[in-house]
């Protein structure tokens, strides 16, 4: 017998409380959200582009551990997301 999931997962963004469905990932949060997920070096907003994990576009740091991917990531409960910027 399978215990029921949550419906939604609360995560916090650069400080703040976000409920986001179970089963999102971190770069979907971040677009709910508005956030980019850090600052290129010509200081433009950069976020999830392939969605795949190719591009890289969305590194963050997620529970302290820099360089995580925001799309390959699930969002679990209470998870620390940190965008660089």
């Amino acid at each position: 017998m399978h215990e029921p999931q949550p419906e939604t997962v609360q995560i916090h963004i650069n400080g703040k409380s976000v409920r986001v469905a179970t089963g999102s990932t971190v770069a979907v949060a971040l677009t709910l959200t508005e956030q980019a997920c850090r600052i290129s070096v010509r200081h433009e907003e950069r976020g999830p582009l392939c969605a795949m994990g190719i591009c890289m576009e969305c590194r963050v740091t997620i529970d302290g551990v820099p360089s995580r991917l925001a799309c390959q990531t699930l969002c679990q409960p209470n998870m620390d997301v940190r965008t660089h910027g």
